[in-house]
């Protein structure tokens, strides 16, 4: 990969006139000494949100889905919402890993282990939903097709609900593997730099014997193509499955061919921005400025703004559908001219401006090159995007077809609460992340230092004058 000619006009990946060493003095540093006083205020917050969250979940599986704002017309609420939500943020990790890599994409190297990370502790927020969602947790392994003493007790595998537990199950392990496998020689590095017995022993353990040779560094990279060539197509079913639970519906405004290519736009859309908040917060606090560059972060702009481009075309697709139909019931859903001057017009309102509008500004080099703006969009973006959610769920289930079973959907505590716990669960994840694995995959960094590094370009742009 080294021996890749770069063009001398490109940016450098690599700021700071850094040396082999000192890519390992840095990437090592945020494991190696002790945490700061933000990390621990971090912690403590998220544990906070967490405990509250996991309350909400045990009061939840006590009383019953009762104790949720659901209602007879609204069987679905926050808990699908933040499901689909969830999976759409797992998105971008397996995308950034495994598409960009089979592309050769330089630019990963820096941003591509924390999106892993990201989307497993992802993936483990949004399988939470589906199963308090049935209201018995303790039937839950149901939905597998295991031998069984009730008789003949077998999932329905016409239901797109199953559908779900396969592809997001083997979207997880593969992902896990794929992050893991990423992370020994990186393991390895911590292990040979250990100060204590205890600390050698476990990133020994984890490293799985990794000794640098290049047997194990040919085992590695023929191994990870073969994983990203596994992992593409999963980053693409996923969604695509998730989409199903709707658009095989009968339901209007879910019955819907246009779902799964816009759910894997959006998907990517939410994901790009989740990376984007999570690396700006880990550059700062990790100060992984010279590896993660302004340069990083304008690509990773410009990806936004074309995945948010497919979906703003996809929300004017389905606006123009439900106006055009003709029918009066199409004029309920979660985009039409109904849904923008009903019950939920702030909904909708608040879907078009976080989703269309501020994510525009990044047409313009000067804001997509700014940081405080990036973080600001990113995370009005993640709020769309939950919006979206919500609003594909409960507008369109509020309205029914009988005028007499109209009703509103009004979250509980509790519903509020499993939400926010989760973000506390997520956030007490890769808080312990950040503290024990390092957050840039420095050995594949060392590959491009010497094609990207801003010493080597600055040479490379002296021998061509």
């Amino acid at each position: 990969m080294s021996g890749h000619y770069e063009a001398p006009i490109r940016e450098p990946l690599i700021i700071g006139h850094k040396t082999y060493h000192d890519i390992t003095e840095d990437i090592a540093r945020p494991i190696e000494e002790r945490a700061g006083k933000l990390w621990w205020y971090s912690l403590y917050a998220a544990l906070v949100l967490f405990i509250y969250g996991f309350g909400c979940i045990a009061y939840t599986v006590g009383t019953g889905i009762g104790a949720w704002g659901l209602n007879r017309t609204i069987n679905w609420g926050w808990d699908i919402t933040n499901f689909v939500w969830w999976v759409g943020i797992g998105h971008a990790g397996t995308l950034i890993s495994a598409v960009l890599l089979l592309f050769r994409q330089r630019w990963r190297m820096s941003v591509n282990r924390s999106a892993e990370a990201m989307t497993i502790f992802a993936v483990c927020q949004a399988a939470i939903f589906p199963v308090i969602h049935m209201g018995r947790v303790w039937v839950g392994y149901w939905v597998f097709p295991l031998p069984n003493q009730f008789g003949s007790l077998w999932p329905n595998f016409n239901s797109p609900l199953l559908w779900d537990v396969f592809a997001i199950s083997t979207y997880f392990s593969v992902s896990v593997v794929f992050w893991f496998m990423g992370l020994i020689p990186d393991f390895a590095m911590i292990r040979d730099r250990a100060k204590t017995p205890f600390t050698k022993k476990i990133y020994t353990i984890l490293a799985f014997g990794w000794g640098g040779k290049a047997k194990h560094w040919q085992r590695f990279e023929e191994l990870s193509l073969v994983l990203a060539g596994l992992a593409t197509p999963l980053v693409f079913s996923v969604h695509t499955t998730v989409s199903f639970d709707f658009a095989t519906s009968v339901i209007k405004g879910w019955h819907s061919t246009i779902y799964p290519p816009y759910f894997v736009a959006g998907a990517i859309f939410s994901g790009f921005a989740m990376v984007q908040t999570l690396l700006l917060v880990a550059r700062k606090v990790c100060h992984l400025e010279q590896y993660i560059t302004i340069y990083h972060i304008e690509i990773m702009n410009i990806v936004i703004v074309l995945t948010g481009g497919m979906v703003t075309v996809a929300y004017a697709t389905e606006y123009f559908i439900g106006w055009y139909s003709g029918s009066r019931f199409e004029d309920f859903t979660y985009l039409s001219p109904g849904a923008a001057t009903g019950p939920y017009w702030w909904a909708f309102w608040a879907l078009i401006i976080c989703n269309l509008v501020v994510p525009a500004s990044f047409w313009f080099k000067k804001l997509r090159t700014n940081i405080i703006w990036t973080f600001i969009v990113a995370l009005v973006i993640n709020i769309g995007m939950w919006f979206e959610r919500f609003d594909i769920i409960v507008i369109n289930l509020s309205r029914d077809y009988l005028p007499s079973s109209w009703t509103m959907f009004k979250p509980t505590i509790i519903d509020v609460g499993v939400y926010l716990g989760t973000i506390g669960f997520f956030s007490v994840l890769f808080l312990l992340y950040a503290r024990t694995f390092p957050v840039i995959a420095q050995a594949e960094l060392k590959t491009i230092l010497k094609i990207s590094g801003e010493t080597y370009k600055a040479k490379e742009g002296d021998e061509h004058h």
